[in-house]
Formats: C-alpha cells, structure tokens, sequence
C-alpha cells in the first residue's frame, strides 16, 4: 500500500534530513530511500508505517 503524498511530501531522513522517495510500489519489501547521494538509507515500511528510525535502516549497497 503506498504512503499518502502528503505524508510523504512532510517526511525527512532523521539521518540527514533530506526528502524521502516511496519504493513502496516497486518492490515486495517496502521501503523508502534517502534522497541524498551521501546518506542514501532505506527504511522500511511495515503495515503502511514508516519505520523511521537509523538504527532500523539498511545501508546503500
């Protein structure tokens, strides 16, 4: 189930604070990127909640 645009246009990375893009769509583990190229972590989504937390994120591969 992807996230309301206007939920998702007012989420940050907690890392870095830069915008988060909707992979929720794409793939069957939902997830949404850091848009920085520096930062770039995925968070998951777990029943339709972000789970925004760094300690939960993948790093880029």
């Amino acid at each position: 189930m992807p996230l309301e645009a206007g939920l998702l246009e007012i989420l940050a990375c907690p890392a870095c604070h830069s915008p988060l893009e909707d992979k929720s769509a794409d793939e069957a583990a939902p997830e949404l990127i850091c848009t920085s190229r520096d930062c770039g972590l995925a968070y998951p989504v777990r029943d339709g909640i972000p789970v925004l937390l760094v300690d939960e994120a993948r790093r880029p591969a």
